[in-house]
């Protein structure tokens, strides 16, 4: 059975926290430069969510916006994704697969 991706996932405080932690030891996959959020950074993410749900995106310092805006903005452009954090320049996203979903969130 698969579900169709939900453009706004809502995650309780309890299931944030789960996946800050599990986010603690991840590395970045994309980052973010002086041009901002572009359709080839929006791409990057979506790739990368087809092999994972849990990502850290580094905004450089060089980008016109914080990780927190940064965060936000790539949630919005990326179909069931939700920002689950932002520390300093590094934002953490997370979009659970829509038919083999690996991340069991706590309820």
């Amino acid at each position: 059975m698969t579900r169709e991706a939900d453009p706004a996932v809502e995650i309780t405080p309890r299931q944030r926290a789960h996946l800050k932690s599990l986010a603690h030891h991840l590395k970045a996959v994309v980052f973010v430069g002086k041009e901002g959020i572009t359709d080839q950074t929006v791409r990057s993410l979506e790739e990368a969510f087809n092999t994972r749900e849990l990502l850290k995106v580094k905004i450089l310092e060089a980008a016109p916006m914080k990780a927190r805006d940064g965060a936000q903005a790539l949630a919005e452009r990326i179909d069931g994704a939700v920002a689950v954090q932002a520390i300093g320049r590094v934002a953490v996203l997370y979009r659970p697969h829509p038919e083999r979903p690996e991340i069991e969130l706590p309820h």
